[in-house]
């Protein structure tokens, strides 16, 4: 099969679409809280897989941030299920994003940023630019981290709609927040500022 990129409106859709299953399976579910919760688990199972199939379909290939996805989800559904509890769900948040916390901390301290395996073939920024924004990343997750193990111990519903909006809303904000940072202190293909300093 002839692997072809995705665009990125398409990427974000289906990787989007676990997420909007889940939401609105919980949304529109008529039953207990805990039978909603359980029934959202299983369908978000399903749709992470879908969008694992889909993706091949499309491209000829699997990103591997999506099959580790698939996989933490697999493992952290399935306790969901059998046991019957939504907090195996709710503390896979917390998990991932104090990995992702520790994982660019601790590539510091080894001179190694991290964040530039993933965002540097679209842009070319100094390494003192990449190491801020590794810092800052690192921040965000652990505050994620955080207000997670917070929103986890109101209801499941509370739950369910700020993994839906509040996590994603936050990252798009914090991500915009940082494009004038990058913007200005991105390199062309000469490895010069493509702005001028003003000094």
């Amino acid at each position: 099969m002839t692997e072809q990129p995705l665009s990125q409106g398409r990427k974000f859709l289906i990787d989007l679409f676990p997420l909007a299953a889940f939401f609105l399976t919980n949304w529109f579910y008529k039953g207990s809280n805990d039978q909603k919760f359980l029934w959202a688990t299983g369908v978000l199972m399903a749709a992470t897989l879908i969008s694992i199939i889909v993706t091949y379909i499309l491209t000829g290939k699997v990103a591997k941030m999506l099959l580790v996805t698939a996989a933490i989800v697999g493992v952290f559904g399935t306790l969901t299920l059998y046991f019957k509890d939504p907090f195996f769900l709710q503390i896979k948040v917390s998990i991932i994003n104090a990995l992702f916390a520790l994982v660019l901390f601790g590539g510091l301290f080894f001179k190694q940023h991290f964040i530039k395996n993933i965002m540097g073939q679209a842009m070319e920024l100094p390494d003192s630019a990449w190491r801020t924004l590794t810092i800052r990343w690192g921040f965000f997750f652990a505050a994620m981290t955080v207000l997670n193990e917070i929103i986890r111990h109101f209801t499941p519903e509370y739950w369910v709609t700020f993994k839906a909006f509040g996590l994603l809303g936050l990252t798009i904000v914090f991500a915009v927040a940082n494009a004038p940072f990058m913007a200005k202190h991105m390199l062309d293909e000469e490895g010069k500022p493509k702005i001028p300093s003003a000094d």
